[in-house]
C-alpha cells in the first residue's frame, strides 16, 4: 500500500515506459478519463451532441424571435385623426426605435457578465449542474418576459435570458469536445455551431408567426416550456465530469491533495483554534479563493499566444459578419434595389451557414484535426471568402452579387468549426470553460456590438452604401493575417495536459467514461476502475 501511495504522487512527468508498468497516477487518470457519466446512463457521444444541438438552437430561436418582433412590431400611427394600433412589444408599451432596439440587444449584458463567473464556477462546481442552473434562470427567464409590463421589466428578463445562456456557451463545447470521436472532434463541433444560424432563422419565422397568430406574450412562453425538460435534466440525472476535472470523492485525488481550494484556510482554522484566535467566515475564504483562481487562470490564459492570436482574429472575423447581419439587407436594398433584401440575405446567411459550418468541420478533420492545420484552414478560407464577399459588392449586377456573395459567406462561415477547436486545445483541459467564455465576452465587445454603430457612422460621412460594404469587407483580409500567423507559433495540443489545480469540489459520482460505456459494460465504478 506505501509502494502504491508514492507511484500516485508521481509526478506526471515520468516516461511511457514506467508509467506501463507503475500505477496510474491521478494526473494520468485524469488524462484518460474526460467527461464521465453513469455507466448505466441512457446517455451516449451522440444524444450528448443532439441534446446539446436542441438546446443551442432554442438559445437562437430566441433571438431569431426578438428581431423578429422588432422589425414586425409597430408604435401606434394617427395619421389624419384616424389612429392605427400598435403592434408587438414596441406598440404595447409604446417604444421609441432606441427602446426597441435595447430589447433585441440587452441579453448580451447578462451573457456578458455570467460568462466569467460560470466558467470560473466549474472549478468548484460541478459544470453540468452549473448547466443545470444557467438553464432554469433561461426557462424562467423567457417566462417572465411574456408576463412583463413595461420596457424595464421585460429589459431585465432579457438580461436574465444573457445570463442562462452563459452558462451553456461556456460549458456545451467542452462537453462535447471530451465525447467526440479523435477522428471527429471539429465535425461535432461544427455540428453544434451550425444551429446558430439555423437557430436564429427558424426563431424570426417562428417569431413572426406565433406573434401575429397567439401574440408575442406566447412566443416566450413557448419558448419557456420548451426549454423546460432540459433544465430539470440537468438536476436530475447524475451529472457528467469535464476532463481535467474529478469527482471530489475519488480516494487517489484526497491523498494527493495538497493545497487544493479551502484547505489551506481549513488549515489555518486550526491553527487558529489551537491558538484561541478568531478565524475568517468560510464564505469570505471562499470567495477570496475563487477571485485568486480566477486571476491566475486569466493571467495564463491571456499569456497563450496561440489562444490570444486565435482571438483577435476571432474579433476581427465576427467584426465583420456583425455588421453583415444589421446592415447586409439595407445595403441590398441601397445599392441593388432588393425589394425582399431581408428575406435575401436570410436565405443565404441559412444555407451558407449550415453547409459551410459543416464543411469546415469535416475538412480539418480529413486534413488532421492539429492546431496548426485549424490556422491553415482560418487564414485560407476567410481570405478567399472575404475575396468573394469584395467582388461580389463591386457587381453591377444583382445576380453577380448574389453569386459571389453566397460564396464567400460559405467560405467564410467554414471558420466555426477551427475557431473553437483552437479554442478548446490550445489551453490545459481546466481553463477551457475559460477560454470559451472570454472567446465570447471578446467578440462581442470588440467585435459585433461595436460594428453596427461604426458601420453606421461611416456609411453618414461617405453615404454611399457600396464603398461603405466594400470598406467593412475588407476587414476580412486582417483577420486571415492574423490566422495566418498562428500557423507559424509554436503550438502544443494541450488536451490531455494536466493542471495544476484540477481537483473541483464538485458532486462525487460513480461513474465511467462516456465513449468507453459500451466497453465496460458499465459494471465497474470510477473508483475502482483503470481505463
Amino acid at each position: 500500500m506505501a509502494q502504491e501511495g508514492e507511484n500516485e504522487a508521481k509526478p506526471a512527468t515520468t516516461s511511457s515506459s514506467s508509467s506501463a508498468t507503475a500505477p496510474k497516477s491521478v494526473q494520468q487518470e485524469m488524462v484518460t478519463k474526460s467527461t464521465m457519466i453513469p455507466s448505466t446512463s441512457w446517455f451516449t457521444p451522440k444524444r450528448l451532441l443532439a441534446m446539446f444541438c436542441v438546446i443551442n438552437m432554442l438559445n437562437y430561436l430566441d433571438r431569431g424571435a426578438i428581431a423578429s418582433n422588432g422589425v414586425n412590431g409597430h408604435r401606434e400611427t394617427c395619421t389624419g385623426g384616424t389612429c392605427k394600433a400598435g403592434t408587438g412589444i414596441q406598440g404595447d408599451f409604446k417604444l421609441n426605435n432606441f427602446e426597441d432596439g435595447v430589447l433585441s440587444s440587452a441579453f448580451m449584458v447578462g451573457l456578458l457578465l455570467a460568462s466569467p463567473m460560470f466558467a470560473s464556477l466549474s472549478n468548484s462546481v460541478n459544470p453540468f449542474r452549473l448547466i443545470g442552473v444557467g438553464l432554469s434562470v433561461w426557462t424562467l427567464a423567457t417566462l417572465c418576459c411574456g408576463l412583463s409590463f413595461d420596457f424595464w421589466s421585460i429589459t431585465f428578463c432579457r438580461m436574465l435570458v444573457g445570463v442562462g445562456e452563459a452558462s451553456f456557451i461556456s460549458l456545451a463545447a467542452p462537453f462535447i469536445d471530451d465525447n467526440a470521436p479523435v477522428s471527429q472532434k471539429t465535425a461535432w463541433l461544427s455540428i453544434f455551431y451550425m444551429c446558430i444560424p439555423g437557430g436564429y432563422a427558424l426563431g424570426y419565422v417562428y417569431g413572426g408567426l406565433v406573434g401575429n397568430h397567439f401574440g408575442w406574450r406566447y412566443a416566450f412562453w413557448v419558448e419557456s416550456v420548451l426549454m423546460l425538460p432540459f433544465a430539470i435534466l440537468g438536476f436530475v440525472m447524475k451529472p457528467l465530469q469535464l476532463k481535467g476535472f474529478v469527482p471530489a470523492d475519488s480516494k487517489k485525488v484526497q491523498a494527493l491533495e495538497t493545497v487544493p481550494l479551502g484547505v489551506q484556510d481549513a488549515g489555518a482554522s486550526n491553527r487558529n483554534e489551537e491558538t484561541h484566535e478568531p478565524s475568517k467566515p468560510k464564505q469570505t475564504n471562499r470567495i477570496l479563493n475563487q477571485l485568486s483562481l480566477f486571476l491566475k487562470d486569466m493571467k495564463e490564459l491571456l499569456s497563450d499566444k496561440v489562444y490570444v492570436v486565435n482571438v483577435l482574429g476571432y474579433i476581427a472575423y465576427n467584426f465583420v459578419i456583425g455588421a453583415y447581419s444589421y446592415w447586409g439587407p439595407k445595403a441590398g436594398y441601397s445599392i441593388y434595389n432588393m425589394t425582399n433584401a431581408d428575406m435575401i440575405f436570410g436565405g443565404i446567411t441559412i444555407v451558407c451557414g449550415i453547409l459551410g459550418t459543416l464543411a469546415g468541420g469535416l475538412v480539418l478533420d480529413y486534413m488532421t484535426n492539429t492546431l496548426s492545420n485549424a490556422f491553415k484552414l482560418l487564414s485560407l478560407t476567410t481570405f478567399v471568402g472575404g475575396a468573394f464577399c469584395f467582388g461580389a459588392f463591386t457587381f453591377k449586377s444583382m445576380y453577380g452579387f448574389l453569386a459571389f456573395f453566397a460564396l464567400g459567406e460559405l467560405l467564410v462561415f467554414a471558420t466555426q468549426g477551427p475557431v473553437n477547436y483552437v479554442c478548446l486545445h490550445s489551453v490545459k483541459p481546466s481553463l477551457r470553460p475559460l477560454s470559451m467564455a472570454m472567446s465570447t465576452v471578446a467578440i462581442h465587445i470588440f467585435g459585433d456590438v461595436p460594428s453596427a454603430p461604426l458601420v453606421g457612422v461611416v456609411q453618414d460621412n461617405i453615404n454611399n452604401w457600396r464603398t461603405t460594404a466594400l470598406i467593412l469587407t475588407t476587414i476580412f483580409f486582417p483577420a486571415a493575417v492574423i490566422w495566418f500567423i498562428g500557423i507559424f507559433l509554436h503550438s502544443v495540443d494541450r488536451y490531455d495536459e494536466d493542471s495544476e489545480h484540477q481537483v473541483p469540489r464538485v458532486e462525487g459520482t460513480t461513474t465511467s467514461p462516456l465513449l468507453e460505456e459500451k466497453k465496460t459494460g458499465g459494471t465497474l465504478p470510477s473508483q475502482s476502475q483503470e481505463c
